[in-house]
Parts: structure tokens; C-alpha cells; sequence
């Protein structure tokens, strides 16, 4: 009976020794899922904040909006004077219909390239609101790239009068020192 005693303890002790690394995989197991979890937490929440900041970015950019247009805007002024373009006739903000008339402009006529070539070689006046118009909107873009998480809005001002107008008055600005160098 003694030997049954010592078989029934061994085997009790055998299968408390199997449950126990039993449980002890199990609970690693559950604890490396609980780790995963709270990583990709961890990641989800950073990746969240990040967006947060460019969009507070980007909303201080759309806050600021008005003042940057009107910024562009004082540029275009001098320059439509002077090469003799009136802006669009529409219910847009002043600054796209500007831009619009110009690049309607030379739609219509390829001359005002050169008439702005002219006006940018000739009028030191029109030449630093060409410069001041490109650098202040290659830094609106930077600005929008840098800090806009999927691009849609750096994309419409690239595709749309705003990178027109800088190509426009690059390719101007390039064909007057050019002829300056000459």
C-alpha cells in the first residue's frame, strides 16, 4: 500500500508538474499577445499624434490663409499693372482670380511671357514682387508639404493656379536673367 502511496504521489506530482508548465507556456503565450497589443497601441497612439500635429499644422496654415493670400496677392498687384492683365471675372477669392486672369492670359496669348520677361528685366519693382511672389509661395508648398499627412491639399495647389503661376513666372524670371547674362 506504501508503494501505491508513493506511485500516486509521484504521478500527482508529475501531472501538477505538467499543468504547471502548461500554464506557465500559456500565460507566456498570453502575455507576449498582451505585449503586441500594447504595442501596436503604443504605435497607433504615436502615429495619431503625429497626424494631430500636422493637421494643427495644416489648420494653422488654413487659419492663416487670408493673410497669406493677401500676402500673394500685394505681389500680383505690381506685376498684372504692369503687364496690362485684369484678373478673372468671378466670384473667387481675389488672389485665384488674379492668378487666374494672368494664366488665362497667357493661354490665350503665349506674348505675355514675354511681356512679363520684359517687365521683370526692365522694373526692378516688378522683378522683387516676381522673386517675393515665388519664394513666399515655394514656402507656402514646403510649408503644406512638410505638414499635410496624405498630400491632397499640396497636390490642388501644385495642380492648380498656384504652381501654374509659379512655373509661369519661373520660367520668366529664368528668361530674363538669361538675357541679363548675355
Amino acid at each position: 500500500m506504501e508503494n501505491i502511496l508513493i506511485l500516486v504521489g509521484i504521478s500527482l506530482l508529475i501531472v501538477l508538474s505538467v499543468w504547471a508548465v502548461i500554464m506557465t507556456v500559456h500565460t507566456n503565450a498570453y502575455i507576449k499577445n498582451i505585449n503586441k497589443t500594447l504595442e501596436f497601441q503604443y504605435n497607433l497612439i504615436v502615429k495619431m499624434q503625429s497626424i494631430l500635429k500636422t493637421k494643427s499644422a495644416t489648420n494653422a496654415v488654413a487659419e492663416n490663409a487670408e493673410m497669406i493670400y493677401q500676402d500673394l496677392l500685394q505681389n500680383l498687384i505690381p506685376v498684372m499693372a504692369a503687364i496690362n492683365i485684369m484678373p478673372r471675372n468671378t466670384n473667387e477669392h481675389p488672389l485665384w482670380r488674379a492668378l487666374g486672369g494672368i494664366m488665362d492670359e497667357y493661354a490665350k496669348n503665349p506674348f505675355a511671357l514675354e511681356k512679363l520677361r520684359r517687365a521683370i528685366k526692365n522694373n526692378a519693382e516688378v522683378a522683387r514682387n516676381i522673386e517675393n511672389y515665388i519664394a513666399r509661395a515655394d514656402s507656402l508648398l514646403l510649408h503644406l508639404t512638410k505638414t499635410e499627412p496624405d498630400g491632397m491639399l499640396t497636390a490642388t495647389f501644385t495642380n492648380g493656379l498656384l504652381g501654374q503661376s509659379l512655373t509661369f513666372f519661373a520660367q520668366a524670371r529664368t528668361l530674363a536673367n538669361q538675357q541679363d547674362n548675355e
